[in-house]
């Protein structure tokens, strides 16, 4: 069964930078692309940033461009959100999703983590 497991929120001043992680498990045997989403009290889910792994090919919110980049490691399975210049608009809690294809589901599906909080207050 896949799992994505995050990791790295927590709470940060203002200006302040975080690493999120999330590491996916379970025989799987191709990855079309992870990425985060983040959801705010009062707010609809939104998508964060991207990234293919073919290709590496990213996409970000307007919100977080210039502040947070995305990135990923295809030998483990994991993808990592650094986010900088954290301002409290970034409060919410942090999903990860990945579409991959297991050896029990070989084709790609969409999963997504249990989600982790970052709280930007001083």
């Amino acid at each position: 069964q896949v799992q994505l497991v995050e990791s790295g929120g927590g709470l940060v001043q203002p200006g302040g930078s975080l690493r999120l992680s999330c590491a996916a498990s379970g025989s799987i045997v191709s990855s079309y692309a992870m990425g985060w989403y983040r959801h705010a009290p009062g707010k609809q889910r939104e998508l964060v940033a991207t990234i293919t792994s073919a290709h590496g090919r990213t996409n970000y919110a307007d919100s977080v461009k210039g502040r947070f980049t995305i990135s990923g490691d295809n030998a483990k399975n994991t993808v990592y959100l650094q986010m900088n210049s954290l301002t409290s608009e970034d409060t919410a809690v942090y999903y990860c999703n990945a579409a991959l294809a297991s050896i029990a589901t070989p084709t790609f599906m969409s999963y997504w983590g249990q989600g982790t909080q970052v709280t930007v207050s001083s």
